[in-house]
């Protein structure tokens, strides 16, 4: 398994939970996973790196000033995209959750869906004359 020299981690309640989310609604594929503790998700050129709140894995272990890893906030990963009307119809149909609406700026439209753990994922539509 090659890392990426960039990576995303998302502290998740269940690793399994997460990679079936990632995996049947978001088009990544598993390139490694430990048991219930990690997991590592690719797309594209993104790896996103799975852990629990608790386990012996070092993104599962409490700073020195006893705060402990959670999952949630505002922080996300961000999910390009052609069709997002298209997207969050089928994203819809299968039951995956959205924090807000589809929201329009100068640089394309987004939504924030969250996986079961309420880490954010925003899907991005680039606007026509964005050049992206």
């Amino acid at each position: 398994m090659k890392l990426n020299a960039l990576m995303v981690r998302y502290i998740v309640d269940d690793v399994d939970a997460a990679i079936a989310f990632y995996t049947r609604n978001l088009r990544f594929e598993v390139t490694a996973q430990s048991g219930p503790y990690f997991a590592i998700l690719s797309r594209e050129n993104m790896q996103l790196v799975l852990s629990p709140p608790k386990g012996p894995g070092g993104g599962s272990q409490p700073m020195p000033d006893g705060s402990k890893p959670e999952p949630g906030g505002w922080n996300r990963i961000i999910v390009r995209t052609s069709d997002l009307d298209g997207e969050v119809n089928a994203l819809e149909k299968a039951g995956v959750s959205f924090r807000n609406e589809i929201v329009s700026g100068p640089g394309g439209r987004q939504i924030l869906l969250q996986d079961p753990s309420g880490n954010l994922v925003e899907l991005f539509e680039p606007a026509p004359d964005s050049g992206s």
